[in-house]
């Protein structure tokens, strides 16, 4: 049995980008008594056309399993906002909440702080999966940044981290396995983008690992697809 957010050390989290409340519900339908689902995704486009405590209330109708925000990319405004988005989650009926602190250190601590003050399990990341994100890529964030964020989250108390399976993401599993006493990734990027959900899970080792799956579950048979990756999900436990 997991400590913390999760109830178990490995499993799935649907993620929820869809347009529809039908096709949103159909997912919580399909997957919540499925075992080795341990929370779902609510991305921000279903929340913009519904409101966050809207999609909440449905999804407690349906699964007593955490609900994780992802604001797609929260942490990236002034300190002052954190406050403001961390009472609007815990209001809302959120769980947990993705952050992606690009905005600089004082915005990554004022977000951190504030979820945890509202009583919101920050979630923290920093490597999109996308081609051209850090310099050594091609892209606009410095490749040292996501070892800075992780070792500030980490100092702000933050134990579970989303890490690309679609890229090279080892040694900044390696990092944060050396600094934080119990952390929990969660893999994005798995499928359809090229990431394997074995080779992430193996990576980590006795870490807890969970993996945030999207299209290649409400985009296919919803059921089957959810009940094939919690069977490789639950091989690890």
């Amino acid at each position: 049995m997991a400590k913390g957010l999760f109830h178990l050390t490995h499993g799935i989290i649907p993620a929820c980008d869809v347009l529809t409340l039908r096709e949103f519900e159909r997912i919580l339908e399909e997957t919540s008594s499925i075992e080795g689902i341990v929370g779902y995704k609510i991305g921000s486009v279903l929340a913009l056309r519904f409101s966050l405590p809207e999609i909440c209330r449905i999804a407690k109708k349906h699964t007593d399993l955490p609900l994780i925000y992802d604001h797609q990319k929260a942490g990236t405004d002034i300190p002052a906002i954190a406050e403001k988005f961390a009472e609007s989650c815990e209001k809302s009926g959120i769980s947990a909440a993705i952050i992606f602190p690009l905005a600089g250190p004082s915005t990554e601590i004022a977000f951190i702080d504030a979820l945890l003050r509202h009583k919101i399990t920050p979630i923290v990341g920093c490597v999109m999966t996308h081609a051209q994100f850090l310099t050594s890529e091609g892209g606009f964030i410095a490749s040292h940044a996501p070892y800075e964020v992780f070792e500030k989250a980490i100092e702000r108390g933050v134990q579970h981290f989303v890490l690309p399976a679609n890229k090279s993401f080892e040694p900044l599993a390696s990092f944060i396995s050396k600094r934080c006493i119990n952390p929990s990734f969660i893999f994005v990027g798995i499928g359809s983008q090229g990431g394997s959900l074995a080779h992430a899970f193996s990576s980590v080792g006795r870490h807890n690992a969970y993996a945030i799956i999207g299209r290649e579950i409400y985009e296919k048979d919803i059921r089957l697809a959810a009940r094939e990756f919690c069977t490789q999900a639950l091989k690890f436990k």
